[in-house]
């Protein structure tokens, strides 16, 4: 076998229907667009337009409130530290931070904090320093034999240091 004679299997590729090439080929004279109007035209672009009336989306009221200034918390299940433990990733003793939890891949990447939760159970003893814990989660991280310390969010401290 040589390069020139590689090809696809037969009907593997279809090959595109041209429009506009002739009454007899099934899409000419209109080139399946219909008939006249504004979408029969090329250069389109009429998403939301209502033809000059007040577009729907801008005569409904708007409702509620967005926060410019929500945090986006990562949130941790102990089941899933316990994991990570197991899997040589995370020491047993060691502080658990954002970056330790990104390096020992649990996490893709840090927003502005990381709040752990107690799914899952955890029997490493571990010291955690989190933007925020649920008291379940507290209360089994210190009944493993370890402790946690909330420390204050990243967004929240760029805020108060501006």
């Amino acid at each position: 076998m040589k390069l020139n004679e590689i090809a696809d299997n037969e009907g593997a590729r279809k090959s595109r229907m041209r429009v506009g090439r002739g009454i007899g080929s099934g899409k000419g004279k209109t080139g399946g667009r219909g008939v006249k109007g504004q979408k029969s035209r090329s250069g389109v672009a009429i998403k939301g337009y209502e033809g000059g009336q007040m577009p729907i989306h801008m005569r409904l009221p708007k409702r509620g409130f967005k926060n410019p200034f929500r945090l986006d918390y990562n949130t941790v299940n102990l089941g899933r530290v316990q994991q990570a433990v197991e899997a040589g990733k995370l020491a047993d003793g060691a502080t658990v931070d954002a970056a330790a939890l990104v390096e020992a891949g649990v996490l893709r990447r840090v927003k502005d904090g990381v709040r752990l939760l107690n799914k899952g159970e955890l029997k490493a003893k571990l010291n955690f320093q989190v933007a925020g814990v649920s008291e379940a989660a507290k209360a089994a991280v210190e009944k493993a034999g370890g402790s946690v310390t909330v420390v204050e969010p990243k967004a929240k401290a760029k805020a108060a240091a501006e």
